[in-house]
């Protein structure tokens, strides 16, 4: 399967108008990409920039393409709900404007039950703007099932 193929919305929880990523560049088991064109209806933009929790939900969306993307087309299993259980060293040099494309890169360091930690870059044209650590925790609830567990 090409990752051009994977509609967005099938392997994330998150649905319009919370959706924080476009596409999915890459995905395997360590590395993952995705990109996002931040537009002025972008429900985190203000006054032209996307903000800060906006960049958080975009890596963390990026976390959720991961697993959602293991779970459906690798596992053969249904989505599940995930949270953000820590940030640390988050640096953000600069906030994204309108109309600039996103690059999110996530690499697991450690995946430990159902917890995943991951070391996360954001970029807008080649350029490093974000950047932290994130630990997300992944749940057994399937996230298109109304919240039911499997």
């Amino acid at each position: 399967m090409r990752f051009d193929d994977v509609n967005v919305l099938d392997i994330l929880p998150q649905q319009p108008p919370f959706v924080m990523i476009d596409s999915l560049l890459y995905c395997d088991r360590k590395t993952t990409e995705t990109a996002l064109l931040v537009s002025a209806g972008n429900i985190f933009v203000e006054n032209g920039c996307l903000s800060e929790p906006g960049l958080i939900e975009n890596i963390a969306q990026t976390c959720a393409a991961r697993m959602g993307y293991i779970n459906k087309y690798l596992c053969r299993d249904t989505v599940k709900l995930g949270f953000i259980g820590a940030i640390r060293n988050m640096e953000i040099t600069r906030l994204p404007q309108t109309g600039e494309r996103l690059a999110t890169r996530i690499d697991t360091v450690e995946e430990i039950f159902q917890m995943t930690l991951v070391n996360a870059t954001v970029r807008a044209g080649g350029e490093l703007i974000a950047s932290c650590e994130m630990k997300i925790s992944l749940t057994d609830i399937d996230s298109k099932n109304n919240g039911q567990e499997q």
